[in-house]
């Protein structure tokens, strides 16, 4: 089966870019192959003097594992995209650049700002509202803007050129299948919903632990650094969908308004001291892989003190959340790849006498990429049966088939800002870590060291799976 998109080009800036050939470009071929882009134009642009067969080489690469696997009529539609395709060289900073060239190319155009944060606001200040054909969709990547007024005034430059509905802030972690994963868990299961509140729940962690270092991305993440990177975005919206109230539909207006009520209840707490923690990884070794030192890492200034692992501890002031501790994690380089969220009930409030073992709270786990299902149990035990043991039952959830840069994809060509940060949202998350960011500046928070390869500090709650 066959689509058309709304979009007829998609145009990427920074297209020699390392998110480009690595993430954007292998998204886009599994989009097309699966009959899911027909009739798309790719146009690439960049600073680098690239010559049309350097171009025409990233796209064969990053085309190549697609072009294998697909039917005649994906394989045609890649073809046709490699022909049609075309670099530029400009300066998208340059007054009148980039406006040439949106007036060169086929409308609706979809504009992908696979560029540094500064760079994109630059870009989008040199254009003015008459440069933007009508229907041009902006596409902004993560992180959006460095703080919460570069955020406002970037999204003010934005609301100048094209309508909110138009602007899409991705966020490649949360693919439509895991943001209906999370949603469908929750509100289909008449036995989860009701428990699903202070009275029931202890806490919620949240994790994303890498074992990649800096794989060559030294230029970006020195700048941002573990609390920028990830939580400011990814989680905070991951836990957003962990804690909204039921909407009326999963349409983009009802789920998005309750994302964004609860985001405008959370907040950190001080003091930062107690409820935030920073780390930077030292040497180590991670699966045989020597890692060295970060502040030794190729393109680092060590004096920036930036953190690689950041822990936050998020508190939700609303009725049904109040007083559960929401912990968000992310780092690099550690010992073991951990990506998931952990419920963790509170305990029976009594226990019958005659029972013996292990009495553990319950615990629902939903991994992310795959998507899967956990849930803890206890359970009477082998043999004796007034011995409790713990049983897990476990669940694959719904997959899309689509890499996560070919969902984002799919909904800025079709239009469809489901998976996109709303305005006030992406404003919200730079408010909710503001005063931690403040607090870290200052040196009020040590910055502590772990090895590359080992689960963190020592000491630190949630430094290994439970």
């Amino acid at each position: 089966m066959t689509s058309q998109t709304t979009v007829k080009t998609l145009l990427i800036l920074g297209a020699s870019g390392d998110l480009t050939g690595r993430l954007l470009l292998p998204g886009l071929a599994r989009l097309v192959a699966r009959g899911r882009a027909d009739g798309l134009t790719l146009a690439g642009a960049g600073s680098d003097p690239w010559t049309p067969e350097q171009w025409l080489g990233r796209i064969e690469e990053s085309f190549a594992d697609e072009d294998s696997q697909a039917d005649a009529h994906g394989k045609r539609e890649l073809k046709r995209i490699r022909q049609e395709s075309a670099y530029h060289q400009l300066d998208v900073t340059a007054e009148g650049e980039l406006a040439g060239l949106l007036a060169q190319l086929e409308g609706p155009v979809a504009v992908y700002f696979a560029l540094p944060p500064r760079v994109s606001q630059l870009a989008c200040e040199a254009l003015a509202p008459e440069d933007v054909p009508a229907g041009t969709r902006l596409v902004m990547e993560k992180p959006f803007g460095s703080d919460e007024h570069s955020a406002r005034h970037l999204n003010k430059t934005l609301a100048g050129l094209v309508p909110e509905d138009h602007i899409h802030r991705v966020d490649h972690f949360l693919g439509k299948a895991t943001v209906l994963n999370i949603l469908g868990l929750r509100f289909a299961n008449t036995f989860l919903e009701p428990v699903w509140n202070r009275q029931h729940i202890e806490k919620i962690e949240i994790i994303f632990d890498e074992d990649l270092a800096l794989e060559g991305r030294a230029r970006y993440y020195d700048g941002a650094g573990a609390l920028r990177d990830m939580i400011q975005s990814h989680l905070l919206q991951i836990m957003a969908l962990m804690a909204i109230e039921p909407p009326a539909s999963v349409d983009e207006r009802d789920l998005r308004d309750a994302v964004a009520t609860v985001l405008r209840a959370s907040s950190v707490k001080a003091p930062y001291r107690q409820n935030t923690r920073r780390a930077r990884y030292t040497a180590g070794s991670i699966n045989s892989r020597k890692i060295p030192d970060y502040a030794r890492e190729d393109g680092v200034d060590a004096s920036r003190g930036t953190e690689t692992l950041a822990e936050v501890q998020v508190e939700i002031d609303n009725w049904r959340w109040q007083g559960v501790p929401f912990t968000l994690r992310s780092g690099k380089a550690l010992g073991t790849k951990r990506k998931e969220a952990v419920v963790t009930f509170r305990p029976v409030p009594h226990l019958p006498k005659g029972f013996t073992g292990v009495d553990a709270p319950n615990q629902l786990r939903i991994g992310f990429g795959p998507d899967t299902l956990q849930f803890d149990v206890d359970v009477n035990g082998p043999g004796d049966v007034l011995s409790l043991d713990r049983a897990t039952l476990q669940a694959e959830l719904s997959a899309s088939g689509l890499l996560p840069y070919g969902e984002v994809l799919e909904g800025v060509l079709a239009g469809d800002p489901l998976l996109s940060v709303r305005a006030d949202t992406a404003e919200d998350c730079w408010r909710i870590l503001a005063p931690v960011l403040k607090s870290w500046t200052a040196g009020h928070v040590p910055l502590e060291e772990y090895p590359a390869g080992t689960p963190g500090p020592e000491g630190w709650p949630g430094a290994a799976p439970a």
